[in-house]
């Protein structure tokens, strides 16, 4: 799955499609933007099967709801349930940053891939583990194929 110009949305519709989406084995390749609830796919889907191209960002804030005059309020309950879910180093990195707060902060670059493997080094580590399990003594033999047309039904010689 990739998942790309993601904007968030509404915590507990994301919590249960990333608890989906941990059932179903699907690797997860992070490769643009994922701001707000997306970010919880950090603290539910397994490390090792996700990873960030150079295009991936994640943007944290404070969970938030519409307040009486429809303007936004921040909701520290929904904060606290953010935080829960966070893995240790995400929620190091995010102190550091200042916080959770209505401001947006953004994890990408050197910084993300200390969180999330880069796509490229899980493609070469995934070629040198083959190259490792595979026998000193194993040579590649090059074979040709040979194609032949196939006989038609109606082609009869």
């Amino acid at each position: 799955m990739r998942i790309s110009e993601d904007r968030g949305g509404q915590i507990g519709r994301y919590l249960q499609a990333f608890a989906t989406l941990r059932a179903s084995g699907e690797r997860v390749i992070i490769d643009g933007d994922c701001l707000s609830a997306c970010t919880l796919i950090l603290g539910i889907v397994p490390h090792s099967r996700m990873c960030a191209t150079p295009r991936a960002v994640f943007g944290f804030h404070a969970a938030w709801m519409p307040g009486r005059d429809g303007r936004p309020v921040t909701s520290r309950p929904g904060t606290r349930e953010l935080w829960k879910v966070y893995p240790w180093r995400v929620r190091r990195w995010i102190n550091r940053h200042g916080g959770l707060s209505r401001r947006m902060i953004y994890l990408r670059g050197r910084d993300l891939y200390r969180i999330v493997p880069s796509c490229a080094s899980r493609t070469a580590a995934r070629h040198a583990r083959y190259r490792a399990q595979r026998s000193p003594h194993h040579r590649y033999v090059a074979r040709t194929m040979r194609y032949q047309r196939a006989a038609a039904a109606n082609d009869r010689r």
